[in-house]
């Protein structure tokens, strides 16, 4: 049975033809109407379709998806078999609660510390026996060099070097490079080191269109071993979803 996955996140939607639990296709988009839509799903025969969005206005091209199938929007009601103890379910961003969902599927009866990194950077917890009591939100990489320039009148925007490995800078462009990939470097180490205070045995999963820059980060360090880079973890959640909870 073929699944149409749509994962509707801030700057990007990201959209995948699931065969089960088997990934066939997958594509992102910045814009994204009818005409995309139309001819990503031309030669799938779809049979259901979940959709997953961190906006609150729906999008015009989701009513061409209505009008052909039953279309399904993914919700804090649609928990997957994991046990949601967050104190407000119906604040927690969807896209966070299905890449939960997305590692337990992956790494059932494993603790998993899942890190996100897009236009936020997010980091979740869901132990071996499937809570998920809540997790963390700072600001994304780009988000970081914007705001340095945005909020100083003599600071210039910097776009992220990631090859850059020195210990601190030695221009302004450098200190500002040191300043925040040091700064995301130090921030991913020291929440992991607080996760793994109460936990023995566990996964960290990478994920988001920073996950291999992450990768990069940390792959001196003495995590470097339990790194798992799931950059569909999102989109494999969503669809574990529907299917369980369509079963």
């Amino acid at each position: 049975m073929l699944t149409l996955v749509i994962d509707i996140g801030n700057t990007f939607t990201k959209i995948a033809v699931f065969d089960n639990a088997g990934l066939l296709k997958v594509e992102q988009y910045q814009q994204t109407g009818n005409n995309e839509i139309n001819n990503f799903i031309r030669n799938y025969k779809i049979a259901r379709v979940i959709i997953s969005s961190v906006k609150t206005d729906k999008q015009h091209w989701q009513t061409l998806l209505e009008d052909k199938f039953t279309v399904t929007y993914f919700n804090s009601s649609i928990t997957a078999g994991i046990n949601n103890h967050y104190k407000t379910p119906n604040t927690l961003g969807a896209d966070r609660l299905a890449a939960v969902i997305g590692a337990h599927e992956l790494y059932p009866g494993k603790n998993n510390i899942v890190i996100s990194g897009g236009t936020c950077i997010t980091y979740d917890f869901i132990d071996a026996g499937a809570n998920y009591f809540g997790g963390s939100i700072s600001p994304g990489l780009n988000m970081r060099y914007k705001a340095v320039n945005h909020y100083t009148s003599a600071l210039p925007l910097i776009e992220p070097d990631k090859t850059f490995t020195a210990a601190y800078g030695n221009d302004t462009a450098s200190a500002i490079t040191s300043g925040v990939q040091n700064g995301v470097k130090y921030e991913l180490e020291g929440f992991i080191n607080e996760y793994i205070k109460t936990t023995t045995g566990y996964n960290i999963i990478l994920s988001g269109g920073d996950s291999i820059f992450f990768d990069t980060l940390l792959k001196n360090s003495i995590f470097a071993p339990y790194i798992k880079i799931e950059p569909y973890l999102v989109l494999k959640g969503l669809n574990a979803a529907i299917q369980k909870h369509n079963d």
